[in-house]
């Protein structure tokens, strides 16, 4: 068994980390490929919820992008349906099945096919022609998706775990304390 000091070791929420989220760390990064990755990110898209300035973003892999693995409330980052060189990080509104309502009169209701979602921006004064979400390119095939970002950093005293759906949150709570790494993220907000 191997043991760290507890000063080396740094928790998103207290500056410390228990023994076991040490185990359970040293286990993953010996015997499975990293569950999460760093994105920097600039914009006003998001903006309350991230800096336009730019930030870092701990992003969680979803491999298999699905109804049972993103949530309505979850923040993503996904390949934009127009250009899949750009990556965008939006919030989800909706899910396949879910009913489409315009308050454009001249818009018909729909349902949103399976295998999709609706994402928008998180910015209420967004342009929707320019917003970079669903309002301007439709329904986001779910296969665009490459992860849900789990935690932010603006810098070292401004960073913390990303309002997601309860379910998302439930599920990634193990993997920032398996993966979370402060200095990581920090390096990178410069990056940003």
């Amino acid at each position: 068994m191997l043991f760290l000091p507890r000063d080396h070791v740094q928790n998103y929420k207290d500056g410390q980390i228990s023994g076991m989220e040490v185990q359970a760390r040293i286990f993953t990064s010996f015997f499975f490929e990293p569950l999460t990755f760093v994105r920097a990110i600039k914009g006003e898209e998001m903006e309350p919820t991230f800096a336009s300035r730019g930030e870092s973003l701990l992003v969680r892999k979803i491999t298999s992008p699905s109804s049972r693995s993103i949530f309505v409330g979850d923040v993503i980052l996904f390949k934009d349906p127009l250009d899949e060189e750009q990556e965008r990080v939006r919030r989800v509104a909706a899910m396949e099945g879910d009913q489409m309502v315009s308050t454009d009169p001249n818009d018909l209701p729909f349902a949103l096919d399976e295998g999709h979602c609706w994402v928008i921006s998180d910015n209420n004064s967004i342009n929707p022609t320019t917003s970079g979400d669903s309002r301007m390119f439709g329904q986001l095939p779910m296969e665009n998706i490459i992860g849900r970002v789990i935690y932010a950093c603006r810098s070292q005293e401004d960073h913390g775990a990303i309002m997601n759906s309860h379910a998302g949150m439930q599920e990634d709570y193990p993997v920032i304390a398996a993966e979370l790494d402060l200095k990581e993220l920090m390096e990178s907000e410069g990056s940003a």
